[in-house]
C-alpha cells in the first residue's frame, strides 16, 4: 500500500470528525458542542473535497455548518434546562459502551478491508456541479419544490406554535 498525500488528508480529516463527534456527545456545555459539531462538519466538507465534490463540500459549510448549527443552538438555548434528577450512568456501562464501539469499529474494519472495488475510469468529477443542476431543475424538479414547500409549511408551524407559547406564558 502507497501512503500518498491524499490518503494522510484523509485519515486527518477523518480524526478530525471523529474526535468532534466524540466531543460532542461528551462535553457540557451547549456552546462547546456546537463548536465540536461545526468541526465534524467542516471536516466531513473536507472529505467531499477529496472526493473531487465541491459543491457538496460547500454545502456542507453553508448549510450545515452555518444554519443548521445555529437552528440547533437556539433551539437547545430555548428549550428547558438539562434536568439534574436524572440519574447519572455508572462505570460499567460506560465501559460496555465503549468495548460495543470498539467492537463495531473492528467489524467494519474487518469488512472495508479486503472488500474488492473495480477502478473504473468515470467522468463523475467533470463539471459535477452542472451536473447536479440539471439533475435537479430538470429531473427532479418536482420533489425539489415539494421539499421546499414542506419545509416553508413547517416553518410556519413552527412560528405558529412559537406564538401559542409566548401567549399561554402571558397568561400566566
Amino acid at each position: 500500500m502507497t501512503f500518498s498525500g491524499e490518503f494522510f488528508a484523509f485519515m486527518a480529516l477523518a480524526l478530525v470528525a471523529i474526535i468532534g463527534g466524540v466531543l460532542l456527545l461528551n462535553l457540557n456545555k451547549v456552546v462547546h458542542m456546537v463548536v465540536a459539531l461545526i468541526f465534524t462538519f467542516v471536516s466531513i466538507a473536507g472529505v467531499y473535497i477529496l472526493l473531487s465534490a465541491e459543491f457538496v463540500a460547500a454545502v456542507q459549510v453553508l448549510i450545515y455548518s452555518g444554519a443548521i448549527t445555529i437552528i440547533m443552538l437556539f433551539g437547545i438555548m430555548l428549550t428547558k434546562p438539562y434536568d439534574e434528577s436524572e440519574a447519572k450512568s455508572g462505570k460499567w456501562r460506560k465501559i460496555l459502551v465503549f468495548l460495543g464501539v470498539v467492537g463495531f469499529a473492528f467489524a467494519v474494519y474487518l469488512g472495508i478491508y479486503n472488500f474488492d472495488i473495480q477502478q473504473v475510469p468515470t467522468t463523475l468529477h467533470e463539471d459535477n456541479t452542472m451536473q447536479i443542476g440539471k439533475g435537479l431543475y430538470t429531473k427532479y424538479i418536482i420533489p425539489f419544490e415539494f421539499v421546499s414547500v414542506l419545509l416553508l409549511a413547517a416553518l410556519i408551524g413552527a412560528i405558529v406554535l412559537a406564538k401559542r407559547e409566548d401567549k399561554e406564558a402571558d397568561e400566566e
